[in-house]
């Protein structure tokens, strides 16, 4: 077995001291540092979002995954600056204003890093004019807006119409997710995707980035 996939089977199997191990030898190997997080660290990333769509995986292993992979990360951190290797896109997400609830939205930015974007996470409560604001500040081609209670899901069409409003369209594209969403729900606001878990959460913004 190849060094790549003992790497995607480390982070598979949420082992983070192996996996540190592991990515030092492929750095020793002078194996490029963009195979290492492509076709080791986010391979192995893609299965466990797979396997938890399918649910062959579950919360708590998917937890261990990502912090396997935040472990292999910051070793090739510093190697991915000196290379300048840009990332996938920057992502803002939270949890939409009146709401409290971040499991979901952080199982997302966990399965978006992994996938190799850049998140910001603005955490629960969030009014529609700071997803905008720190998109515009970071430069952000996704909002992604949470929300777990059907009182606070008329509040994401403010994102949307935000959105709208500033003429910003073309720059900034609005995903929403949470329990009590579907896909009516998000067309009715306007979105421009509907994500119904974290697996689909990173197809749905590698889409987005796409059409950026």
């Amino acid at each position: 077995m190849d060094i790549l996939k003992d790497i995607a089977a480390s982070l598979m199997a949420g082992d983070d001291k192996k996996i540190v191990e592991e990515v030092n030898q492929a750095i020793e190997m002078k194996m490029p540092t963009t195979e290492i997080l492509d076709d080791g660290l986010i391979a192995g990333m893609n299965v466990v979002g797979e396997k938890f769509r399918k649910d062959e995986m579950y919360i708590p292993e998917v937890l261990l995954s990502a912090r396997a992979m935040a472990a292999a990360v910051e070793v090739l951190k510093p190697l991915l600056i000196a290379e300048d290797v840009p990332s996938r896109g920057k992502v803002v997400l939270g949890s939409i204003q009146g709401d409290l609830h971040d499991i979901g939205k952080n199982l997302v930015a966990i399965m978006l890093e992994g996938a190799g974007f850049e998140v910001v996470d603005l955490g629960i409560d969030v009014p529609a004019e700071k997803f905008i604001e720190t998109a515009l500040e970071e430069d952000a081609s996704v909002v992604g807006v949470s929300s777990l209670l059907t009182t606070t899901m008329p509040k994401m069409k403010d994102v949307v119409d935000l959105v709208e409003e500033r003429g910003l369209s073309g720059k900034i594209k609005v995903l929403v997710g949470g329990a009590p969403l579907t896909e009516e729900f998000a067309q009715s606001i306007g979105a421009d995707g509907y994500a119904y878990d974290a697996a689909n959460a990173v197809e749905k913004v590698r889409t987005l980035v796409g059409r950026a």
